[in-house]
């Protein structure tokens, strides 16, 4: 289950909502038109091929891009898509279990861009969080037992650098290349004519 009221406890009533834990104002999503094939989208959630197809199967998370469509189509993943399978393979990774994590992805698909990045997840174990405010983070602290938290933010930011540099695919089947693709010898160059 995933809370998005206030955590436990007293609260300030004059809380800046979002605004307290993260400014990732600088954050940007990549262009909704580009999808990542299954080995791109595995490289840079950080799981296997074999989880990627259990989860788009059961419907944990399905490519928004592209679905397979049959024999010898592929899977395109978004930006948004990697992010999220990032999150649910850090909250596996900590013992989260799956009908919480299903209520947790539910929660993060009705959340616009602009909330994901200012997002906190925190998790007792039992109970997923959405907070708000360093307040309502400080409460689930003070309740005594272990927590734990992920920064929307920041896996968007390590998801986004990976990306940057692994191809991608619009839906219908063009190459986008990586934007990060300068090689040494080109910086090289570059270093050499900029002097």
């Amino acid at each position: 289950m995933i809370v998005d009221q206030p955590a436990p406890g007293p609260q300030s009533s004059d809380v800046d909502p979002q605004g307290s834990l993260f400014d990732d104002a600088d954050l940007r999503p990549l262009p909704q038109d580009i999808g990542y094939r299954g080995p791109v989208a595995c490289a840079a959630a950080g799981i296997t091929y074999r989880q990627l197809d259990y989860w788009a199967r059961t419907e944990l998370v399905q490519p928004s891009v592209r679905g397979a469509t049959g024999s010898g189509t592929h899977r395109l993943y978004s930006f948004r898509d990697i992010l999220v399978l990032r999150i649910v393979k850090r909250l596996i990774d900590t013992g989260v279990s799956l009908p919480n994590i299903r209520a947790a992805v539910d929660h993060l698909a009705l959340r616009n861009s602009e909330d994901l990045a200012r997002m906190t997840l925190m998790s007792d174990g039992a109970t997923i969080y959405e907070c708000r405010s360093a307040d309502e983070v400080i409460d689930l602290v003070r309740g005594g037992q272990g927590v734990f938290g992920i920064a929307v933010g920041s896996v968007w930011r390590e998801v986004e650098g990976t990306l940057a540099t692994l191809p991608g695919e619009r839906p219908d089947g063009a190459s986008v290349a990586p934007t990060d693709t300068e090689d040494e010898l080109a910086a090289r160059r570059a270093r050499r004519f900029a002097g």
